[in-house]
């Protein structure tokens, strides 16, 4: 009896699937294994942040010299692939895809330990005001990166619009904040020192949520091949 005939879709999962072996298959793991990290040192740092916690904060600073060794790493292995092989149209595009993607992870990585240090300078002083609205930040730059990391792991181009909107959120959070931050300055001078650390703060989450979301417009390319990063500046161009 034949084996029945795969939809289309399942056709280029299954297609696509077939090229992470060998060097593909060890790019795409040290990548999990960049955003993994990523996310946990940018948990921590919220959580040195919320709990005035400088043990936590020192982790987050001492655990950044993994992921610059692991950009490092796949940088290596990107210009060796592309040096010694002749690759597809997809391996090609994972390949260019992957070296981006480990940056973005790495820049986020960075930001956790800007948040670290700020979270050692607060800890100087009393706090500011009940941390609300920058835990919100933070839950929805985690959830980017855990969406956008799922989206490149289960080949789902399609999640991708949900984390670039999530984008937009933590935007309008952080200006909000600020607005508020600037409030308590403008109101006690005393203040401005620990406002204007919390403005850095959210300000750190803001960049590695436009880490995430460049993220997710790269996974969408590598499995489409159609670069939608200017889409929405493109569409206001007369």
């Amino acid at each position: 009896m034949s084996q029945p005939t795969l939809e289309p879709q399942e056709e280029k999962l299954d297609r696509i699937r077939g090229y992470f072996r060998g060097e593909l298959l060890t790019l795409r793991e040290t990548l999990l294994r960049m955003a993994s990290l990523a996310h946990q040192n940018l948990n921590m740092a919220l959580e040195s942040l919320v709990e005035r916690n400088a043990k936590k904060a020192q982790q987050v600073i001492q655990a950044d010299l993994e992921m610059d060794r692991l950009e490092v790493e796949v940088d290596e292995m990107v210009t060796h692939f592309m040096a010694t092989q002749a690759p597809m149209a997809l391996a090609c595009r994972l390949m260019l895809s992957g070296s981006k993607i480990s940056s973005d992870l790495e820049r986020i990585a960075d930001q956790a330990v800007s948040i670290g240090r700020r979270s050692l300078i607060l800890l100087d002083e009393p706090p500011l005001k009940p941390l609300i609205d920058i835990p919100r930040m933070a839950q929805h730059v985690l959830a980017m990166i855990k969406a956008a990391t799922d989206a490149f792991v289960e080949i789902a181009p399609e999640k991708c619009a949900d984390i670039i909107r999530m984008d937009v959120e933590v935007d309008n959070v952080n200006r909000q904040l600020e607005r508020e931050l600037t409030s308590f300055m403008v109101e006690n001078p005393k203040t401005i020192n620990r406002a204007l650390n919390l403005m850095l703060v959210a300000r750190f989450f803001e960049r590695a949520a436009d880490h995430a979301k460049n993220i997710s417009e790269l996974v969408f390319y590598l499995y489409t091949g159609k670069d939608i990063r200017h889409e929405a500046e493109l569409s206001k161009t007369p």
